[in-house]
C-alpha cells in the first residue's frame, strides 16, 4: 500500500510507516467465506483525547505561514516554504468553540494509509479538550515546538500539546510542507507528501527533512517571538524560555534545530533515528533528553546506532529513558487511535503511553525552562516502573 520501502528499510524510526504498513495489514479482515460480507465494523463516535492533568484551561489557534525567502526542497517551483501552525496556551477562561482535532481531508487521508477499519470523518471529530481562540491566561510562559514524525500532522501530538498548555507552556505545534499524508491550507488546497517519494524513489537523504526542519524552527520562531508577532497575544511568550520536542524525525529535528539556533534551550528526541551527528561542540552545554522504545533499537549498542553515537556527543545534562512495552507510536496520539479503532496494540496501554509521555516530558521543561526540581528525572521510580534509565 505505500512506496516508502526504501526509507523504511533504512529505519522504521524516520517515518509513520512503521504503524501505517503494519496497522493496515492488521485492521484488514480475514478472507471471508464465498458470499460473504467484506464490510468492516466501525466506530460510529469519536474518540476523545485523555484530558490534560494542569490546572489550567486551553487555548487554541492556528496560524497559516509562509516564509518565502527560502526555496522548498521538495516543490522548488512553490511559492515559499508553508507552515502550519497550532497554538495552545494556557486560558483564561474555557468558553469558546470546542478546538477541532484534524480537517476531514487530513483525516481521511490518514485514515487511508491506517486500513479499512479507520474513518476519515470519525477520526477527523477526535474531541479536543482546547477552546479556539480564546484569551490567554496572564502570565509570561515558556515556548515549547514540537514536530512531528515523518508523513503524519501535527495534530498526531495533540495530547500532549494540550497537556503542556495545561501546566502552563505555550505549545506550538508545527506542520511542515509536503512532508505528511495532508496538511490543509487556508482556501481549502491540501498539500501531499511529495517528500515521501522523494526519499524513496529520488535518493534523497532524510537529512533534507532535518536540515529543512531546523530552518522552519527558526522561522516559527523569528514570526512568533519577534519584533513584528503573527499572533496577537505574543507578549504571554517569554522568548528566554524556548525548547523543543520532536516524534521520530521530528525528535532528530530537535537536535538539528538547537544546532542551528541558539534561543532553542532544551530539546528532546520521543524515538527518532538522528539523521546527523553533532558537531565537535555538541549543543554547547545545552540540555537534550532521548526518550524511545525499550526494544533493540534504541537500547545502548541497539540497531539505531545513531543513539549511542549522540549519547556521547552530548555535553550537557543528559537522559536517555526507555519505556518497556512501548513502541514508534507510543510516544503520540497513535494509541488512542488504534485502540478507539480496534487496531492492534503494543504492550504498553494507551492510558500508559500518555501519561508516561507526558510525564517525563514536561519534567523535562520544567527542569530546565523553569527550574523547577522534577525527581522522576533523577532515576527509576516505583510507580513508573515502565521507564528505563540507562547510562552507558
Amino acid at each position: 500500500m505505500t512506496r516508502l520501502t526504501r526509507a523504511v528499510a533504512a529505519t522504521v524510526l524516520s517515518c509513520s510507516l512503521a504503524l501505517t504498513a503494519g496497522v493496515a495489514t492488521a485492521a484488514a479482515p480475514d478472507t471471508p467465506a464465498p458470499g460473504a460480507s467484506t464490510a468492516v465494523a466501525q466506530p460510529a463516535r469519536p474518540a476523545a483525547l485523555p484530558a490534560p492533568t494542569g490546572p489550567h484551561a486551553v487555548g487554541s489557534t492556528v496560524l497559516p505561514l509562509v516564509d518565502r525567502s527560502r526555496t522548498d526542497p521538495w516543490v522548488p517551483t512553490a511559492d515559499g516554504r508553508a507552515l502550519m501552525v497550532t497554538l495552545h496556551y494556557p486560558a483564561a477562561r474555557s468558553g469558546g468553540s470546542p478546538a477541532p482535532y484534524a480537517t476531514r481531508e487530513e483525516a481521511r487521508l490518514l485514515a487511508e494509509q491506517l486500513g479499512p477499519g479507520v474513518s476519515g470523518d470519525v477520526l477527523a471529530r477526535t474531541r479536543t479538550h482546547s477552546r479556539t481562540d480564546v484569551r490567554p491566561a496572564p502570565g509570561h510562559r515558556p515556548l515549547v515546538l514540537l514536530s512531528p514524525g515523518f508523513s503524519v500532522s501535527r495534530w498526531t501530538l495533540t495530547s500532549l500539546a494540550e497537556d503542556l498548555a495545561s501546566r502552563g507552556y505555550v505549545v506550538a505545534s508545527v506542520d511542515h510542507a509536503y512532508e505528511s499524508y495532508g496538511i490543509s491550507l487556508p482556501g481549502g488546497r491540501t498539500l501531499t507528501c511529495v517528500a515521501c517519494t522523494a526519499l524513496d524513489e529520488g535518493g534523497a537523504h532524510e537529512s533534507v527533512v532535518t536540515t529543512t526542519r531546523a530552518a522552519d524552527m527558526r522561522y516559527v520562531l523569528d514570526r512568533l517571538v519577534g519584533p513584528r508577532s503573527v499572533w496577537r497575544y505574543a507578549d504571554v511568550i517569554d522568548a528566554r524560555r524556548i525548547g523543543m520536542a520532536g516524534h521520530s524525525i521530528g525528535g532528530a529535528s530537535a537536535a538539528t534545530a538547537m544546532v542551528a539556533d541558539r534561543r532553542i534551550d532544551a530539546g528532546i528526541n520521543m524515538d527518532g533515528a538522528f539523521w546527523e551527528d553533532l558537531p565537535a561542540e555538541g549543543l554547547r552545554g545545552r540540555p537534550f533528553m532521548m526518550l524511545g522504545t525499550h526494544d533493540e533499537m534504541h537500547l545502548p549498542g541497539g540497531i539505531d546506532t545513531s543513539w549511542d553515537r549522540t549519547w556521547s556527543a552530548l555535553d550537557g545534562w543528559k537522559r536517555w529513558i526507555t519505556l518497556a512495552g512501548s513502541d514508534h507510536f507510543s510516544f503520540s496520539d497513535g494509541p488512542v487511535i488504534s485502540r478507539h479503532f480496534g487496531l492492534p496494540e503494543p504492550g504498553l496501554p494507551a492510558d500508559r503511553a500518555v501519561a508516561l509521555t507526558r510525564t517525563y516530558v514536561s519534567a523535562f521543561f520544567d527542569r530546565h525552562l523553569r527550574g523547577l526540581p522534577r525527581p522522576v528525572l533523577n532515576g527509576p521510580t516505583a510507580a513508573d516502573p515502565e521507564a528505563h534509565f540507562q547510562n552507558p
